[in-house]
């Protein structure tokens, strides 16, 4: 996704949200459906529990936004971290449902509203403040599911950013203008 120069921050917000949301998609397509819930030892949290976790904070952070608190009653933590889904059609679901709940109550909001404010378990939060801390969240999981998908493939992953040694002439196609600086 190309940099779009912007001094909004729900703009600049929704672009960085995309942005995480491909790249976990670009690593788990990278992955055999075999390896979706493999882990590196035993307290360590597969991609499909991962997914299943992100799918779930995301339904209840984002689920009547601005209205209710963002931790819903009905949401059951633990289980996401039990039982991952069964297959990789079931795990894209998950993923789809989570980010679609997120982008239905990012879209609306405008910069008039981050000052308003929500609650998280309680505690209360500027849209802004709500907002940065699933960002955080988020691309903190993203990271795992690339190290994950990078471990497991080895010497068949195919890089989601700049490769090895290729910083030169990368930033050669920026300045030529063949490349976006977030390819």
């Amino acid at each position: 996704m190309p940099l779009i120069f912007t001094t909004s921050y729900t703009e600049d917000a929704r672009a960085i949200f995309h942005q995480y949301k491909k790249l976990g998609e670009r690593a788990i397509a990278q992955v055999a459906d075999s390896d979706l819930t493999r882990t590196l030892d035993p307290e360590m949290n597969c991609i499909a529990i991962i997914v299943k976790h992100m799918a779930g904070n995301m339904l209840s952070r984002w689920t009547d936004f601005l209205t209710a608190d963002g931790e819903k009653p009905a949401r059951n933590r633990d289980s996401e971290f039990e039982e991952p889904p069964a297959t990789r059609a079931e795990l894209l679901a998950l993923w789809e449902r989570g980010w679609a709940c997120l982008f239905s109550a990012l879209d609306p909001l405008t910069d008039a509203d981050l000052t308003r404010t929500i609650t998280i378990r309680g505690e209360a939060h500027s849209v802004m403040q709500a907002i940065n801390r699933q960002v955080a969240h988020y691309s903190y999981h993203c990271g795992q599911i690339v190290f994950l998908a990078k471990h497991l493939q080895s010497a068949n992953w195919k890089t989601l950013s700049v490769a090895r040694k290729q910083s030169a002439e990368f930033n050669r196609k920026v300045l030529a203008g063949e490349a976006s600086q977030r390819d």
